[in-house]
């Protein structure tokens, strides 16, 4: 059976690239089956993977709210927009998670010019600038025109003493962090030029989805018991991850909120924290 995916190309359905996606949201096998089952019974020639992945989020959603949630990750990152700015907070938080030391949105001067880097972190004797490429669009691919440009910026500050965590450092590292993919061309580039980069996919084993899977650190906009308008309430209020309503609920109460549905996003939040 032929489908068609987001980016317009037709591909032929495979039963176990769902099961694995559907498995990782942490449902139990027989869930998975009776999920499958249902979804079969649905496909047709030319349904679109947007199609197929509400159906199996629907379905997910009816027995485990936290696990709706954690096969909605990818789709809950493209809500951290719509300019990007919470996408570079988010980024922040799980290097933190990681033990390094964090600072967002700063200006620093080169050899030659100026330059707003988005992150920097550290971690001992590692200095790190981070930029980060939000997209909204998941068609959208980063290419080799973003380490190339990124590069020539690294090499004007790397050179430079720079005021940062109450103190003189020197930038020694770069990465680049997307919501999205990188072209092969990037990858190449990015390599061979000493540049790491961080995507969804890439690299394998600890790309984004990875760690967000390993350190539990799951964005607010994937919780299925709020609403677009709440999440972004609370992302106004600096609350980017799902641990930080674990950790204080009274912004629940502050953006009105009644008990009740405090309560079931209490319950939410704590099956996706464990």
């Amino acid at each position: 059976m032929k489908i068609i995916k987001h980016s317009g190309d037709i591909v032929n359905f495979e039963k176990s690239k769902l099961e694995k996606s559907l498995l990782k949201s942490g449902a139990s096998k027989d869930v998975v089956e009776n999920v499958l089952s249902q979804i079969d019974g649905k496909l047709f020639e030319g349904i679109t993977t947007k199609k197929i992945y509400k159906i199996a989020f629907d379905l997910l959603k009816k027995g485990s709210k936290a696990n709706a949630a954690r096969y909605n990750l990818r789709a809950s990152l493209e809500l951290l927009g719509p300019a990007g700015f919470y996408f570079e907070k988010y980024i922040s938080y799980l290097f933190r998670e990681e033990g390094y030391t964090t600072q967002i949105n700063l200006n620093l001067e080169g050899k030659c010019v100026s330059h707003e880097v988005d992150l920097i972190i550290q971690k001992g004797n590692e200095v790190k600038m981070i930029e980060c490429k939000f997209h909204a669009n998941r068609d959208i691919v980063s290419d080799v025109k973003v380490p190339m440009y990124i590069l020539s910026r690294f090499n004007d500050l790397k050179s430079q003493t720079h005021s940062v965590f109450d103190q003189s450092i020197f930038i020694n590292n770069c990465l680049i962090a997307t919501n999205n993919r990188f072209s092969d061309d990037a990858v190449k580039f990015a390599i061979c030029s000493g540049i790491e980069l961080l995507s969804w996919e890439f690299p394998k084993g600890n790309n984004l989805r990875n760690k967000i899977e390993n350190s539990h650190l799951y964005p607010i906009t994937c919780l299925t018991t709020l609403s677009s308008v709440e999440k972004e309430q609370l992302l106004m209020l600096d609350i980017i991850v799902v641990k930080q309503l674990k950790e204080n609920t009274d912004s629940l109460s502050f953006i009105g909120l009644s008990q009740n549905r405090i309560k079931n996003i209490t319950k939410e939040v704590s099956e996706l924290c464990i």
